[in-house]
């Protein structure tokens, strides 16, 4: 029960997120550095998506795969999953200051933030990654990276935060290209991430 609760608290920590502030980053690979800038400057601006995919999960004692649903209106989001991950159904909603947690037969809990959820229930401090960002296949702003560009000028491999995230495959959806498959390595978990439908949208304009 205890490693079936940090699989799903840490996944749901990675899908929480948090924007910031520019930090510095590191950039090597095959891609045009302008291109890049470009690429990310239009990613960067993109504040709302609704994401359906697939999420694996491999833990030291555990592994599980599910479904994801992910909502996201500017800061405030709505993520579920649900199958054997889940042991039926997790839902995380919430916006800076107020999240709200609830995972099937289990409860529901509340926090300031995911990273709070993480240390109340589990009594875990892992590192809070940010995937609102990786997921669009960006650095987070507010710590340093490592970046390496494929030959189209997109995130090939990222090194943040003691994370390492790959980005095997991007398919393009109203005029942005998007990773439709990200593995994400950590010093205990791994992810893979399969999203089968991305519906991109720009709120803030």
């Amino acid at each position: 029960m205890f490693v079936r609760h940090f699989i799903i608290f840490s996944f749901i920590a990675l899908l929480a997120g948090c924007a910031g502030f520019g930090a510095r980053e590191s950039v090597q690979g095959h891609g045009n550095p302008a291109q890049w800038r470009e690429h990310k400057e239009q990613l960067s601006g993109l504040d709302g998506w609704q994401i359906d995919g697939k999420i694996g999960i491999r833990a030291p004692k555990d592994s599980g795969s599910g479904t994801l649903f992910w909502l996201q209106r500017q800061d405030y989001y709505d993520i579920r999953l649900s199958g054997p991950l889940g042991r039926g159904a997790a839902r995380l909603t919430g916006r800076p200051g107020q999240v709200s947690l609830e995972v099937a037969n289990q409860g529901r809990y509340e926090a300031p933030s995911p990273e709070v959820l993480l240390e109340e229930q589990l009594g875990w401090k892992l590192p809070v990654s940010h995937l609102t960002w990786w997921v669009r296949g960006l650095p987070a702003p507010d710590s340093k990276s490592r970046l390496t560009l494929d030959a189209d000028s997109r995130l090939s491999n990222l090194e943040q935060d003691d994370w390492q995230i790959e980005y095997l495959s991007y398919a393009e959806q109203n005029g942005y290209w998007l990773p439709e498959r990200i593995k994400l390595h950590g010093s205990n978990l791994d992810v893979t991430l399969v999203i089968k439908q991305w519906q991109p949208r720009k709120l803030g304009q």
